[in-house]
């Protein structure tokens, strides 16, 4: 969105909204992240303060947002729910369930990235996704509903067949990016696998595991991983909030895309991750690394395959069912 389109999106939401509304909105914000480079916009919409600056040029003076760190989604979504929190950024298969549970009162705003997703391992008998067997465990984020752990489901779908589609979950275990890098570390652990996210897959990789599996090659190309969405109760009420945070996020990803060296140095300054600013770079530069997208990336597939083991009650019509009515411009899929 050019600057120009923005300038008369605010000028509409403020004389929609009006004083008195724009008065009641709410200003201090609450919104969740997970650890890693996947989330990257947000760190560099947190250094430069982009969603106070972009509601501020819409009417609304006084935001404040406070950015919580969750090991997982599950644990974010559950704050959603409970009004802890007023947005998330995580995977898609949580805006997905939350959409059917909520019948449709959770609703995306933006997609932030689609970065390759690793499963990696450092048992050298598994190659491939064919040598687990059921003494195996495979860290994922969120057993059963993280990005992972569905990844893994349609990879036994496809392997198997539709009525083994569930052929890895008991051996998936439910561990944060940053412990189950650690669990690689150690020998004694029972965990030997981990379905990554960056940058930790990579770490993982040059400390001596290999790759097993990607995203791209179980889902047939890119898969949103970061998605921004709220209820749709408080975008609502806080349209311009929701359009401060789209705003924000283009803004910074277009930061990331001209100056890729000072926005992983801000991630470094508020994740506290010690991985040397020059291999996060050399990170950057693995395939799809830098692909920072708003627009939803493979989610409809994603919503099949939820829908087909019977996860999602309704099958959505279209990516536009569960992302709000103005985010319908982003061109998803």
């Amino acid at each position: 969105m050019k600057t120009m389109t923005r300038m008369v999106l605010a000028a509409a939401l403020f004389a929609s909204m009006g004083t008195a509304a724009l008065a009641q909105a709410k200003t201090d914000i609450s919104i969740t992240r997970q650890p890693g480079i996947l989330y990257l916009a947000s760190h560099v919409m947190e250094t430069q303060d982009l969603i106070e600056k972009h509601a501020a040029k819409a009417g609304l003076d006084g935001v404040t947002v406070e950015w919580r760190m969750f090991s997982g989604g599950g644990a974010q979504t559950d704050a959603l729910l409970a009004g802890q929190v007023d947005v998330v950024n995580t995977g898609t298969g949580n805006l997905l369930l939350l959409w059917d549970r909520t019948n449709g009162n959770v609703k995306g705003i933006t997609a932030s990235s689609a970065q390759p997703a690793l499963l990696v391992s450092v048992n050298p008998d598994i190659k491939s996704l064919e040598d687990f067997g059921a003494d195996d465990r495979i860290a994922v984020p969120t057993v059963g509903v993280s990005t992972q752990a569905i990844l893994l489901q349609m990879a036994a779908a496809e392997m198997f067949g539709e009525d083994q589609i569930r052929h890895f979950d008991p051996m998936t275990v439910q561990m944060g990016h940053p412990d189950a890098l650690a669990a690689l570390s150690n020998s004694q652990h029972e965990v030997r696998n981990h379905f990554s996210s960056p940058p930790f897959q990579y770490i993982a990789l040059k400390n001596g595991a290999h790759q097993v599996a990607s995203s791209r090659d179980i889902i047939g190309g890119p898969l949103t991983q970061a998605t921004f969405f709220t209820t749709v109760s408080f975008a609502d009420g806080n349209p311009v909030i929701v359009q401060a945070i789209r705003d924000a996020t283009e803004e910074a990803i277009d930061f990331i895309n001209e100056d890729i060296e000072g926005a992983l140095q801000m991630y470094k300054d508020i994740s506290g991750d010690q991985t040397p600013l020059e291999d996060l770079i050399g990170i950057m530069q693995q395939p799809h690394m830098m692909d920072f997208i708003m627009k939803p990336q493979g989610t409809m597939r994603f919503a099949e395959h939820l829908h087909k083991i019977g996860t999602l009650t309704k099958m959505p019509e279209s990516w536009t069912d569960y992302y709000l009515p103005a985010s319908a411009d982003l061109d998803g899929n």
